[in-house]
């Protein structure tokens, strides 16, 4: 049975979290990948970040829903999420757009259960790590090049 040491990438594309918005997008064009994982300068992985954290950057601006009663506003929805998504829409670097908390596997990790993992949670970058430290990453591609192999 295969495991996430046969499938994954070694040779992974990182940033840094003062990379910038326009440096991860020309990176992930250039790679033709849809994610890179967040280092700092010991390869310790800090989380990921993904296109879709890009195309959420041109998103429209959702305002939170309200009312009024006797001049007293009382949200429906979380004003802190609005702010947060604010801010990530406004991000300039990665530190501004990436996601911390990640889903992550290790190298004996079984390819039934990576496979699981993506599916159930829409995880398209799921890096693999030893301790705290990077050691490889898998796409969605690696398990399909897997598959017909």
């Amino acid at each position: 049975m295969k495991k996430a040491v046969d499938i994954m990438t070694k040779d992974v594309v990182t940033v840094r979290k003062d990379t910038t918005v326009a440096e991860l997008a020309n990176l992930l064009a250039t790679h033709n990948i849809g994610g890179t994982p967040v280092v700092d300068a010991q390869d310790h992985l800090l989380g990921v970040v993904t296109d879709s954290d890009l195309i959420y950057q041109t998103k429209k601006v959702h305002i939170p829903t309200f009312i009024t009663i006797l001049d007293s506003v009382i949200y429906l929805e979380s004003p802190e999420k609005m702010e947060k998504e604010m801010l990530k829409m406004a991000g300039t670097t990665v530190g501004d757009i990436f996601t911390e908390d990640v889903q992550t596997v290790e190298e004996d990790t079984s390819l039934e259960e990576i496979a699981t993992i993506m599916s159930e949670k829409n995880i398209h970058t799921l890096p693999v790590i030893r301790d705290t430290k990077l050691v490889g990453v898998i796409g969605k591609g690696d398990i399909i090049k897997t598959l017909i192999s």
